[in-house]
């Protein structure tokens, strides 16, 4: 049965006659495809990527495995839509807490139109995107506690100075609930989440090292997704859930353009 994703922080979503994502009970994520060239890109992209040999296997856990497309009931109830099936990547948490940042200071594509192009620009220059070279998309948080929970809304996370956007960093890895504004944030995950061997820092500079090197995919409007399961990272990732697949934290790359 298809429903609306639990933990969406970014993106156009299925609400109010907007056409979104849906997710399954076998761990799939349905993407609505643009009907522009956008939408033909992102599928060539995924086939492409997807079948290539060349591709390190420690490249490619960065991205979602790519099932096909299908025609299916659109969020909306308009009718059927063309959709990408990818794997729903935050299935194997419980309680997640995930940050979409939207890296670059350009987020428009070559052959885009100057409609499309001034669109984005107005965007980027309304956000963090020109001034930071990246934008927070959006986040959510949970605590240690079953009621404590965080989503601030989209206008407090896009826009951030430098020292908005460094706090915002700390509180993602407070173990105390940093929703209340006079709570100082103590950062206590930072060394797992951030740091460490399998940290998000040394993921991004594996990332990197390849975006440097690989001279055959294309990336625009590309986000990555932090994600991290707080419960997990406090009890040092148990011999339970390291059996699941469940890493203590995660990076994964999300785009709305890849061109091969």
């Amino acid at each position: 049965m298809l429903k609306v994703p639990d933990h969406q922080v970014a993106g156009h979503q299925a609400s109010d006659g907007v056409i979104g994502p849906l997710v399954d009970d076998s761990g799939h994520f349905y993407k609505p495809l643009q009907n522009d060239e956008r939408g033909s890109n992102e599928v060539a992209f995924y086939k492409s990527f997807s079948s290539d040999a060349c591709i390190p296997a420690h490249i490619r856990r960065y991205f979602p495995i790519f099932y096909g497309t299908k025609d299916i009931e659109a969020s909306d109830g308009s009718g059927l839509h063309p959709h990408l099936i990818l794997e729903d990547v935050v299935s194997i948490y419980q309680k997640p807490s995930i940050m979409d940042i939207k890296i670059g200071s350009r987020t428009w594509y070559t052959q885009a139109s100057d409609d499309y192009i001034e669109k984005c620009l107005k965007k980027d220059r309304e956000t963090s995107s020109l001034s930071l070279g990246f934008r927070i998309s959006g986040l959510q948080m949970f605590g240690t506690k079953d009621s404590e929970f965080w989503k601030p809304g989209k206008k407090l996370t896009q826009s951030l100075n430098s020292d908005e956007a460094k706090l915002l960093l700390r509180k993602f890895v407070s173990s105390n609930m940093p929703a209340d504004s006079d709570v100082c944030p103590d950062s206590a995950l930072a060394s797992n989440v951030y740091g460490g061997p399998a940290g998000v820092l040394e993921q991004l500079l594996e990332l990197k090292a390849w975006f440097e090197n690989q001279t055959i995919y294309h990336f625009y409007s590309c986000s990555i997704l932090i994600l991290y399961d707080k419960e997990a990272v406090l009890k040092e990732r148990s011999s339970a859930q390291e059996k699941k697949g469940v890493r203590a934290c995660s990076l994964i790359i999300n785009f709305h353009i890849g061109v091969a």
